[in-house]
């Protein structure tokens, strides 16, 4: 399926919309009626064969996307890459991928398991990007991956799409700060990621983020339904370089912390 940058976003946002009902209500508190800038969009996928972060990437490439930075999360046992657009008013991506081959025995065959239900050339299209989950994993399944990898969990049950989208705070006519947003959020009763403190960076390493804690929706697993984590919004305010260029890239730590957003509590 062929498909340009402003169609796949679309259908992106609304796939997240789902799976964060919360996003509208956080686009009214911010928006001042104008248009939420997004300053990038995370994806979550597992270093498997068939899979992986140049799968999801090629849909990017092809639409004009150029690799750029590199991350290592070696807690989480994650590799990140991200992603921008020549055209800097474009969303820079940020895709990573669990390394299966530094998990227990028991987390590979779950997830071989799940990968074995995928239909083949899957990722050959580009609704791969938004079309959730191609398997059914069990509660079990689910809860077992929950105790070594919260982030293998999250993608057995919601597979793939966007993890999360996030507002950038620098084109916010209202909010000058990243702590007015915050601020602005709780007053309106969303509950936010304290990991690592509510906002993670600084100004000395160009990047400031925030985030909310995830919306919880009800998923369809093999043997019933379950209420678990979903998607969540973050927010970034990013710096001026010493050329004057605010900074594009993400710092490994900060992002670390973003990733828990979606933990289950």
């Amino acid at each position: 399926m062929e498909m340009d940058i402003q169609n796949l976003f679309g259908q992106l946002w609304q796939d997240y919309l789902k799976q964060c009902p919360s996003a509208d209500k956080v686009h009214q508190l911010l928006s001042s009626g104008e248009a939420i800038i997004n300053d990038h969009v995370a994806f979550r996928t597992f270093r498997a064969p068939g899979l992986g972060i140049d799968n999801l990437a090629q849909h990017f490439l092809a639409l004009g996307y150029e690799q750029k930075g590199e991350y290592q999360f070696d807690a989480k046992k994650l590799y990140a890459r991200h992603y921008e657009h020549p055209d800097s008013t474009q969303p820079k991506v940020f895709i990573s991928e669990l390394k299966l081959e530094e998990c227990s025995e028991q987390l590979q065959q779950i997830v071989a398991s799940l990968v074995a239900q995928m239909p083949q050339g899957l990722t050959q299209d580009v609704a791969h990007a938004y079309g959730g989950a191609p398997w059914k994993a069990t509660q079990a399944q689910y809860h077992t991956l929950l105790e070594e990898s919260e982030y293998a969990a999250w993608l057995a049950a919601f597979g793939f799409r966007a993890n999360h989208f996030t507002v950038s705070v620098n084109h916010l006519s209202e909010f000058g700060t990243l702590e007015s947003v915050n601020q602005a959020l709780k007053a309106a009763g969303f509950e936010l990621n304290s990991a690592g403190g509510e906002i993670k960076g600084s100004p000395e390493v160009l990047l400031e983020q925030s985030s909310t804690l995830a919306d919880k929706v009800a998923v369809s697993f093999a043997d019933g339904e379950m209420i678990i984590p979903a998607c969540f919004y973050e927010f970034a305010l990013r710096y001026p370089m010493a050329d004057g260029e605010l900074y594009s890239g993400f710092v490994a730590a900060s992002a670390d912390k973003i990733f828990e957003s979606t933990n289950v509590r």
